[in-house]
């Protein structure tokens, strides 16, 4: 009787079956997850923020703790957001780069390879000039962190032929860098119906890609490689073929 009696107070104390699931935060703007968690009896905290150029400014992307858990009200919850105002980046000189030393020259002051044009030229993925949304742009110019910076490059006449990579079940980020390791330029991005939350978005991974991977270098530099991506492990396992899948 008395361990029962103890057993009940502490059930009490505990409050244990007055909790509930926390709900999924991520992808909300900060206004609308205090306003959810109002809801709740949460106590909601902004305690960091990153920037993360695929993800709207100002939204919910990290949560602690995760979505999922049981809790109870008055739940302390920490939030990470998708920082508002990205850093200010100056522009360096990539022009007589290689298309190696360009992507690894702008790595290091947090700047991404955009699109690949080719033009003829007697050195093929030589640096000729460089553009942001459209428009030369000089050395020294300001530019928010984790831009893309498109590239103008040489294409000597012998024509060189590039391979496409398989691409299946790496993430969007490593998947995009190899497209241009190889000289290809990364079309559209699409996310099946599995993908439904900023935490899925950065959990994605490829499972189709248009053209399919080649054997052979058998594609013109530049072309264009489209990609679709999800989270279910079905679609991840299933084997990759060679060649084009026109059903993208």
């Amino acid at each position: 009787m008395v361990f029962l009696g103890i057993y009940t107070f502490l059930h009490l104390f505990t409050r244990h079956q007055q909790g509930f699931i926390l709900p999924d935060l991520t992808g909300l703007t900060v206004a609308e997850a205090k306003k959810k968690g109002e809801s709740l009896h949460l106590l909601i905290e902004v305690t960091d923020s990153l920037y993360m150029p695929e993800l709207p400014k100002g939204v919910v992307f990290r949560q602690v703790p995760p979505a999922g858990q049981h809790v109870k009200k008055n739940r302390r919850v920490e939030l990470t957001i998708n920082s508002l105002l990205p850093r200010q980046i100056k522009m360096p000189s990539l022009v007589g780069y290689s298309l190696r030393q360009a992507k690894a020259e702008l790595a290091s002051h947090g700047l991404k390879v955009g699109r690949l044009h080719y033009v003829p030229d007697m050195a093929t993925n030589n640096v000729l000039e460089q553009y942001f949304l459209g428009r030369p742009i000089e050395p020294g110019s300001l530019v928010d962190i984790y831009s893309s910076i498109d590239l103008q490059l040489g294409l000597s006449p012998d024509g060189e032929l590039a391979y496409i990579p398989m691409l299946k079940g790496k993430s969007l980020e490593t998947a995009i860098d190899i497209i241009s390791d190889h000289s290809l330029n990364t079309g559209s991005i699409r996310y099946d119906e599995t993908v439904q939350t900023a935490a899925d978005t950065l959990a994605a991974r490829v499972f189709k890609q248009t053209p399919g991977y080649s054997i052979t270098p058998e594609w013109p530099l530049g072309t264009v490689v489209h990609l679709i991506l999800t989270i279910n492990p079905d679609l991840l396992k299933q084997e990759a073929l060679p060649g084009p899948e026109d059903d993208l």
